[in-house]
């Protein structure tokens, strides 16, 4: 069974973000257990995301983000609206011209 590897700049941004979660941290003076206790997390789970270990769940990271305040600095993440390819492939699946309207029969039309 081979376990599953994260791909290296996925990996970079995981531990980036448990640096910019560390560096808000430690601006507000807190203490990791500070945090952890205000996120209501295990301080052994705060120090994985900080230390950017992909196994730590979005949940926690979320849960983080709104103890420091910064649950809105998400907001862009996957929004349906910036996702241009995407949006481009939905476009190409478009029927180019609508169908011409079915005629019903009005059998019991009084």
């Amino acid at each position: 069974m081979s376990k599953f590897a994260t791909p290296t700049q996925v990996a970079a941004q995981v531990t980036q973000l448990g640096q910019r979660i560390r560096i808000a941290r430690l601006r507000r003076g807190w203490s990791v257990a500070d945090l952890a206790s205000r996120a209501g997390i295990n301080r052994n789970t705060l120090s994985a995301l900080e230390l950017g270990k992909p196994g730590t769940a979005v949940g926690v990271c979320l849960t983080v983000l709104w103890a420091l305040g910064l649950e809105r600095t998400l907001d862009g993440a996957a929004d349906p609206d910036a996702d241009l390819h995407g949006k481009a492939l939905e476009a190409a699946r478009r029927p180019l011209r609508a169908g011409k309207p079915r005629k019903t029969t009005d059998d019991y039309d009084f």
